[in-house]
């Protein structure tokens, strides 16, 4: 099997019976854990008007999860541009930076991570703010640039610090910018995989090098529950279904304990639309994990893998991650 670096995707997700506060608590014991495992990063997800999620303030978060770890490089996954100034944003990356060097990330997306109500209210009602998404990336960057230093408008802190710069995506529009603009792509195959592959291949033929990236590096995120048993990995699974559920049919709730799936899963198109967004979801013991995960990596080439694991259950979520570790890293 090839080794590949792992990384995990948080979104500070509110359990039944806990609230903001708690999640934020849970999102700290799964940095830490991950630090102790030698993982390669962690990232946070910039969502607003979701009542069970506490990443809204992703940049205040980031450097949060930073100051209680040690070595992990913390990161977003991702700040939605269009939400804001790429002026706003190069000073908060720039002060993480100063703070925590040669540590942060900063992915990149396009959507709004809401709904158009919200969006409207973050954007001001300026909603032509996602057509200026590659001018406001090399806006983004020249602010880092050492070049700027003759503008009229400089970013402090950020002007002349290192901060990699990632493309999010979950179609092949992303692709093609991320290929064009020379940066790294993640790929949120854990809830949009349809056309994940095809992404990936036109990212990889159109690729141009840039200053930060010689050749493509594709990173793709999938779900992952694991246990000692797949059965006890698929009991967990059900808190993540039960999630998805709510997400398709607009009735959210905070992550529940396994269990009995709800009534309207059973409604086929809703367990279709669940199953196809699931499709790229890991779950098993240590053996399983290790022949699924090896095939998938082999068959789609990435450079590294990020993970999204929804357990209700703290230490079960941390167990989780030790298994993973184990079955990537034999030996």
């Amino acid at each position: 099997m090839r080794k590949i670096p792992l990384s995990v995707l948080e979104l500070a997700t509110v359990v039944e019976g806990g609230d903001s506060a708690s999640a934020i608590m849970r999102t700290v014991e799964v940095a830490q854990h991950a630090d102790s495992l030698g993982f390669k990063r962690i990232w946070m997800a910039e969502h607003h008007n979701i009542k069970h999620i506490a990443s809204s303030a992703t940049s205040v978060l980031i450097g949060h999860i930073a100051g209680k770890t040690q070595q992990i490089r913390v990161g977003s996954g991702g700040i939605m541009l269009p939400n804001h100034s790429p002026l706003i944003i190069a000073e908060q990356f720039g002060t993480l930076e100063s703070i925590y060097p040669g540590r942060i990330d900063l992915g990149l997306g396009r959507a709004p991570g809401t709904d158009q109500a919200t969006a409207m209210a973050l954007r001001r009602n300026n909603m032509d703010t996602p057509f200026s998404f590659p001018s406001d990336i090399r806006q983004l960057q020249s602010y880092f640039s050492k070049g700027n230093s003759s503008a009229k408008v400089r970013a402090f802190p950020g002007e002349g610090l290192e901060i990699p710069l990632w493309i999010l995506g979950s179609s092949t529009d992303s692709a093609y910018l991320a290929a064009s603009m020379g940066l790294p792509y993640a790929f949120a195959s854990h809830f949009a995989p349809q056309q994940f592959r095809t992404a990936i291949d036109i990212y990889r033929k159109n690729f141009t090098p840039s200053m930060q990236l010689e050749s493509p590096y594709v990173m793709a995120c999938v779900n992952v529950i694991a246990a000692d048993t797949d059965e006890e990995a698929e009991f967990l699974m059900s808190s993540l279904l039960t999630l998805f559920v709510g997400i398709i049919t607009n009735t959210r709730s905070p992550l529940r304990p396994p269990g009995p799936l709800p009534a309207n899963f059973q409604i086929p198109d809703v367990q279709k639309l669940v199953r196809n967004m699931l499709s790229c979801t890991f779950t098993g013991n240590h053996e399983t994990l290790h022949k699924n995960l090896s095939a998938f990596i082999a068959e789609t080439v990435i450079d590294e893998l990020m993970v999204s694991t929804n357990i209700y259950d703290s230490a079960a979520k941390l167990k989780s991650f030790s298994i993973l570790n184990e079955a990537m890293n034999p030996g």
